[in-house]
């Protein structure tokens, strides 16, 4: 449980840092102001629609007498939307990070000059490092959209839908959250998608102490544009605990090594 008062700690350092480091928190706001847009809108549509999606896919529920009319759409409904609000945590992040890879890099960058050692740079174009990102994001956006229909499947189970399974997503959701955040600083370096997520299930209650207190905080909309700076900050100082230094023997090693989880 030691591991979940860290994980939150390296939240809490990474909004301490931006907070005494102004220029970078402004630097850092302006892709979560463009992404917060669009999704704001994408919300305000599954508001209003959401009704109707339900009642055209439950064709079969129009005969039926009230209240087990309003009882069963309102219950879809409401599972529908908190599938949406479970994916657009995981993709707003996404989004979030695509948009602004480069401010989040130098973000992240500096972050390690000011804890002092040496600071990775995967030494890769621009573009190449815009594709590994898009396409580990969508990689990670699968999985969610798995967990998430599983989960909302579940959430139709007496009792353990309504009390186990939120539970359940919002781990899940700070898991993936978390590994988003942390990738920026992994994929400098040059550990791959599959490391990340060893790596990050080796510490799993000091990940989910990092991502599930931001997962709820990111529920509101506004709040997430304005701790994504200060959560690229503290993944990347949280990533400098969990990855051992360059280690430049032997001479087939790859870049970097992981840290086995002590």
């Amino acid at each position: 449980m030691r591991d979940l008062g860290v994980g939150f700690g390296y939240l809490m350092k990474g909004q301490r840092w931006v907070a005494g480091h102004g220029r970078w928190f402004g630097f850092g706001l302006l892709p979560g102001l463009v992404t917060l847009v669009l999704y704001t809108g994408a919300i305000i549509g599954l508001v209003f629609g959401a009704d109707d999606v339900i009642a055209w896919a439950t064709p079969f529920a129009d005969d039926w007498s009230s209240p087990w009319l309003d009882i069963f759409r309102g219950t879809l409904t409401a599972l529908l939307f908190a599938l949406g609000l479970f994916v657009a945590v995981i993709t707003f992040t996404a989004v979030t990070l695509l948009v602004g890879q480069p401010f989040y890099e130098n973000l992240s960058e500096q972050v390690d000059r000011s804890e002092g050692g040496e600071v990775p740079h995967s030494g890769l174009p621009l573009w190449r490092e815009l594709w590994i990102s898009a396409r580990d994001s969508l990689r990670i956006v699968l999985r969610v959209v798995f967990y998430g229909l599983l989960l909302f499947a579940c959430g139709f189970l007496p009792v353990v839908g309504q009390t186990v399974v939120p539970v359940i997503g919002f781990c899940v959701s700070g898991f993936f959250l978390a590994e988003e955040l942390a990738a920026v600083a992994l994929q400098r370096r040059g550990v791959e998608l599959k490391e990340r997520l060893a790596l990050l299930r080796g510490r799993r209650l000091r990940t989910l102490g990092f991502g599930v207190p931001l997962t709820l905080s990111f529920l509101v909309p506004f709040v997430a544009v304005f701790l994504m700076p200060g959560a690229v900050a503290g993944a990347t100082l949280m990533v400098r605990d969990l990855v051992a230094p360059q280690d430049p023997e032997p001479a087939h090693a790859g870049p970097h090594s992981l840290r086995k989880p002590d």
